[in-house]
């Protein structure tokens, strides 16, 4: 016997979660995705690259980066390699315009723009019920809760 009082069940003051409301459970936010589409980071040094770069794989729209050869390369991020070095650091990215899977050393990037829509933008579960609840109360019949189309 551990000498607790036992929990009410029936009193959701109590503190019995099963009887409490899910809402008042909720103590940690969620995800909070900043607004990326267009933005144009400064890379001054290499935690700013890092951190950049990190924003980018998190991305879901197209990136582009010029490298300091001069070649601007628009495309999805879709991993990251880092290690303890720029040169020893690699991003890996599908081009817009074909299917091949180029990888970009950290150490060879000179800029880099979030240039692509993000698909995901304002499509939160959230976004999705109050637009249910909106064509409910217009008196709607028959609506579902369906994705939008990804051109």
């Amino acid at each position: 016997m551990t000498g607790r009082a036992p929990r009410d069940v029936t009193n959701p003051e109590a503190g019995n979660s099963a009887t409490r409301n899910p809402d008042e459970l909720e103590v940690a936010e969620g995800a909070r995705h900043e607004k990326l589409e267009g933005w144009v980071p400064s890379l001054a040094g290499d935690d700013e690259l890092r951190h950049a770069l990190e924003q980018a794989f998190d991305y879901r729209g197209d990136i582009t980066i010029t490298t300091k050869d001069g070649r601007r390369l628009e495309g999805y991020i879709f991993d990251r390699r880092t290690g303890p070095t720029l040169a020893g650091s690699s991003v890996r990215l599908i081009p817009a315009d074909s299917r091949e899977k180029i990888s970009i050393a950290y150490s060879d990037i000179a800029a880099l723009e979030f240039t692509g829509r993000d698909t995901a933008a304002g499509k939160s579960w959230q976004a999705w019920v109050r637009k249910y609840w909106e064509k409910r109360a217009a008196g709607e019949k028959g609506i579902a809760l369906e994705p939008e189309r990804l051109e």
